[in-house]
């Protein structure tokens, strides 16, 4: 391909008009959170860059180019991949049970040589693709409640399934929780919403008795009453809920938060950062980063309500329910209010996995923001 070939006005004008139409006030705020995150991973680590802010950065950096980049692919591209990347996300996840690896008595990750990857990650993009090509090519009659119902649920009891056997609660919750947020706004029945809602409430007594792991039902037993093995399985809940109260309204200072500093706080790159950014900055500086994860959750769904195609809207209100499920899901965990699961808190803990996928859904909402205006067009079967 010649010089002029790669410059040729017409292309380079669509392109600038392609990056013009991405939310960048999105992306600033994004950069924002990831910024924050660097702090802290900053200040927990001894005013260092190693081990953790300098590649938590380099990362961010990485995955936001990505994103920039599946924000100029078409919908009918992201369309045509939905159900092969969820094919994938299944082999993978069986693969794992063959060969994956062990580590710390679960079997999550498929080593690959130049990478280890954890195969759950691509299954809460895959799960949100599939349902949201299911649900483009059914009928809002069939959609509210019909025996169609049953393939989005084996769409997602399979991985789920898969994912719990590893054993990965936290995964596992989410990849269901997503799955079914998208089922309910592609139009479910109330009256099938509320006869689940009571199902579930009534299947979580059996389910930690007679399903979970002995390790993860004691996460569950504990954290309704931490103070019962305090040096044990409370441990975590209790020394998250002592780094949240001591920092008070406006905390103790950066770079001086005791439960961080001295490795009272477990996990505290990671599962916890959010007790460590409490503990030095309080109140005040956990409203303002919860304020910033509520505008990226906003302009995500402001973002799914302008599409055009039933497929982009919930794409993008799908990508936006998992970055919520993380946010609630973490937040509760260090509050005391919901089981040790290890969910991270998106874009604001260490680890380049997590990071990946959040980006990746973002760099769909992206696409449907900047594809508003395409038409998607299926088969006539449901699954075409």
């Amino acid at each position: 391909m010649t010089v002029s070939a790669l410059t040729r006005p017409g292309e380079r004008d669509r392109l600038v008009v392609k990056l013009s139409e991405i939310d960048w006030f999105f992306c600033l705020v994004l950069c924002l959170i990831a910024g924050a995150g660097a702090l802290m991973l900053f200040s927990i680590a001894g005013s260092s860059w190693e081990p953790w802010a300098a590649k938590h950065l380099i990362r961010f950096g990485l995955c936001f180019a990505l994103m920039v980049v599946l924000a100029l692919v078409d919908l009918r591209v992201w369309f045509a991949l939905a159900y092969p990347i969820y094919g994938l996300g299944l082999v993978l996840l069986v693969a794992v049970e063959a060969v994956g690896d062990v580590s710390m008595g679960a079997q999550r990750w498929l080593n690959l040589g130049f990478v280890r990857l954890q195969p759950s990650e691509i299954m809460k993009i895959g799960i949100v693709l599939a349902l949201a090509r299911f649900y483009h090519g059914l009928s809002g009659k069939n959609a509210h409640l019909s025996w169609w119902l049953l393939i989005p649920a084996i769409l997602i009891a399979v991985p789920v399934a898969l994912v719990m056997h590893q054993p990965d609660l936290g995964t596992a919750m989410l990849i269901a929780l997503t799955g079914v947020a998208v089922v309910i706004m592609a139009g479910l029945s109330w009256r099938v919403i509320l006869a689940g809602v009571v199902a579930a409430a009534m299947a979580i007594p059996p389910l930690v008795m007679f399903v979970l792991h002995d390790y993860q039902r004691k996460r569950v037993l504990t954290f309704l009453n931490p103070e019962s093995d305090p040096s044990g399985s409370g441990y975590h809940i209790l020394q998250s809920k002592i780094a949240l109260g001591s920092g008070g309204l406006l905390g103790k200072g950066y770079g001086l938060g005791s439960q961080s500093q001295l490795n009272f706080l477990p996990e505290k790159q990671t599962d916890f950062i959010f007790a460590t950014l409490a503990e030095e900055f309080g109140f005040v500086g956990c409203v303002t980063v919860l304020a910033l994860y509520a505008a990226v959750i906003f302009m995500a769904l402001r973002t799914s309500y302008v599409g055009h195609s039933h497929f982009g809207r919930l794409g993008a209100a799908g990508v936006t329910a998992t970055f919520t499920l993380y946010v609630l899901i973490n937040g509760a965990m260090v509050m005391g209010m919901a089981p040790v699961v290890g969910v991270p808190m998106p874009l604001l803990s260490y680890g380049g996995t997590v990071l990946l996928t959040v980006m990746i859904g973002f760099g769909l909402v992206q696409a449907v923001r900047v594809h508003r205006y395409s038409e998607v067009t299926s088969g006539k079967g449901a699954l075409l």
